[in-house]
């Protein structure tokens, strides 16, 4: 599992620095599909993976507005903050509390940690996907999703 959360990690790393070659109006236009704009759209990947770890480690969510990240950079070091603790709470062998039953203020449903774990990976994939459509739309190249290749060692978490 922690491959993945890497894998997402350096595929979102991608995406910031392909950001840098488009003016932040660029990056803030509303798009067709997917969460609304690339900027949106990368700090929606954040916000929710750090609402969803929160909620496994029984925490308060916190709740961002996304008016206070309104550029590539914000957004960045966002995410880098919240991967430090996120990377933190995987490396405390997770794997252990798969089972366990979580319950969240902002769904009425309980999932287990398993099935939160895999959302918040298939989720930030999903949204990636839309980044590289709309990269293709600016007619650029979109970040390379390809896992194959890729390499992945402990100390890449922080």
């Amino acid at each position: 599992m922690i491959h993945f959360f890497e894998y997402n990690w350096q595929v979102r790393d991608e995406w910031f620095e392909w950001c840098k070659q488009l003016p932040n109006a660029e990056l803030l236009k509303n798009r067709t599909g997917g969460a609304g704009s690339i900027l949106y759209t990368l700090f929606h990947i954040i916000d929710v993976e750090y609402s969803w770890i929160r909620g496994i480690q029984d925490k308060e969510d916190v709740v961002l507005e996304f008016t206070n990240y309104n550029t590539i950079e914000k957004v960045k070091s966002l995410s880098n903050t919240f991967r430090i603790e996120i990377a933190e709470f995987i490396k405390e062998n997770v794997d252990e509390r798969k089972e366990k039953v979580v319950s969240v203020t902002w769904d009425e449903d309980k999932y287990t940690v398993d099935e939160i774990l895999h959302h918040i990976i298939i989720h930030e994939i999903h949204h990636i996907g839309q980044l590289s459509v709309w990269a293709r739309e600016l007619k650029l190249k979109p970040v390379s999703a390809n896992f194959i290749g890729r390499t992945f060692l402990p100390a890449n978490l922080l």
